[in-house]
């Protein structure tokens, strides 16, 4: 399973905060996913999709 973030990010950090394994903010403080979804954390990274106030993540598989 893939996680993406879209352009539009608003630097919440909402992501990064509650899912650390999946989500970091980069230099920008533009929020980033840490590469594939590690195995087990799928419902998490779904939950980052439905959370984001800005609908720019992206869960692919």
């Amino acid at each position: 399973m893939e996680v993406t973030v879209k352009e539009g990010c608003i630097s919440c950090g909402l992501c990064a905060e509650e899912y650390p394994d999946l989500f970091r903010l980069n230099e920008a403080g533009v929020a980033e996913a840490k590469g594939p979804v590690p195995a087990g954390q799928e419902d998490q990274a779904r939950q980052a999709a439905e959370e984001c106030p800005v609908g720019v993540i992206e869960v692919k598989g």
